[in-house]
């Protein structure tokens, strides 16, 4: 069954918001809308229960309640058991935080591998490490394409290698990453793998156990729900990595890799994203068995992506005067379209767009390494398109027109 648009939307608020009625979202890759169940979770949580949770009074016992749903209903979209989930502040925070962690499993001479196609955050957090003794070893993209090199990836593993991160798709080129194939690679060296999925998992969870990852990073609020990023962490890896929260929540797996402390409400309201999932799934798949549930919800806003996805790709390529990053076929990568105009800069198109009521962004977008690498200015930036399930083909029609309207503006 195809994507029901119309119940899709009516599952977020901000398609019923007045003020955004004659606009169209291209920007979810700097963060999705939130869905209605999240909101509403959100809502009722800081309406009676914004208490200190797992206390002795009913309302703190049930503040708890809604927190450990989040990990118990989130958990089989990503194929994992529930305690392999840590919540924190956000993925650029959580990854910090695990890079300190990791300190105490490294010595000065052992190697870790990153690349230029990341994010900054889940890169230069690796990079400072260097600063005690640690060998840093950049795996480069191809400086035409920004495709990332398995075999280039071999060549850099060694029997010092300790650690290789890296992102499953880029936020600038797109392009998905043979994460399990990495991964198996990674492991018969005996070292560990870090993924950033921030820019993957807005378009559908994986099964993170399947793809093998030590640790999987994402931000909640890229995959409709509250600013919380998440990590999915192996319990061998977290006992080695240890506690970094204070001294007495060290038996605690839930607070040790988040010295801050969780917060309360959006960990809850988290549990709003299974809420919409499970909505989704029944009602385009009404009697379906549940546990099934999670590969049909990928498919179908895989599925919803694609036809969106090549239009875009195929009107942008029509174009002249414009730079596509980024495989041209939508097989392959995540549906978010980096383009380098020839003449106004990035910043004035997302402008003259957004004046036509269709959002989207302009800048470097953290990743400045691999623009640098690619031959772009990281202070003009790109003009990024990013689409999820929600969008439509008439939305990229309108796009594109508009686009042609900003090229030929003087």
């Amino acid at each position: 069954m195809p994507l029901d648009l119309e119940f899709v939307r009516s599952c977020f608020p901000a398609f019923s918001e007045p003020t955004l009625a004659s606009t169209a979202f291209f920007e979810n890759a700097g963060g999705s809308y939130a869905c209605e169940a999240v909101i509403r979770r959100l809502d009722t949580y800081y309406r009676r229960l914004k208490v200190q949770p797992y206390g002795a009074y009913p309302a703190s016992r049930e503040a708890g309640e809604w927190m450990d749903e989040s990990y118990r209903r989130l958990a089989p979209y990503l194929g994992v058991p529930e305690d392999w989930l840590h919540f924190g502040p956000s993925t650029s925070q959580n990854t910090y935080v695990l890079a300190q962690a990791f300190r105490r499993l490294l010595s000065p001479g052992d190697e870790i591998v990153v690349t230029n196609q990341d994010h900054e955050a889940n890169s230069g957090v690796w990079r400072r490490l260097a600063a005690d003794g640690v060998v840093v070893r950049e795996w480069q993209v191809d400086r035409r394409s920004g495709h990332l090199d398995p075999a280039d990836l071999a060549r850099l593993l060694g029997p010092r290698t300790r650690l290789v991160c890296l992102p499953h798709c880029s936020n600038i080129v797109a392009e998905i990453n043979p994460v399990a194939e990495i991964v198996a690679m990674v492991h018969a060296h005996g070292a560990r793998c870090v993924v950033d999925a921030v820019s993957y998992a807005g378009h559908g969870l994986p099964d993170v156990g399947v793809l093998g990852a030590d640790a999987y990073l994402f931000s909640l609020y890229k995959t409709f729900g509250p600013h919380q990023g998440l990590m999915v962490i192996r319990p061998d890896l977290r006992d080695a990595l240890g506690n970094e929260a204070h001294y007495f929540n060290a038996d605690q797996p839930r607070k040790c890799l988040v010295p801050a402390g969780p917060d309360h409400a959006q960990v809850a309201a988290a549990a709003g994203i299974a809420d919409y999932f499970d909505a989704l799934d029944a009602h385009h798949h009404p009697g379906a068995a549940a546990d099934n549930r999670p590969a049909r919800v990928r498919a179908l806003l895989h599925d919803a992506e694609a036809a969106p996805l090549g239009r875009l790709l195929d009107g942008l390529h029509r174009r002249p005067g414009l730079r596509v990053l980024g495989p041209t076929n939508p097989e392959g990568r995540a549906a978010t379209v980096s383009v380098v105009p020839d003449g106004k800069t990035p910043l004035a198109l997302a402008e003259a767009l957004g004046q036509r009521g269709l959002m989207v962004g302009a800048g470097h977008f953290y990743a400045v390494r691999l623009l640098e690498a690619l031959g772009i200015d990281p202070a003009r930036g790109v003009l990024r398109i990013s689409l999820v399930h929600y969008n439509s083909v008439e939305e990229v029609d309108r796009l594109l027109a508009a686009l042609d309207e900003a090229l030929a503006a003087q």
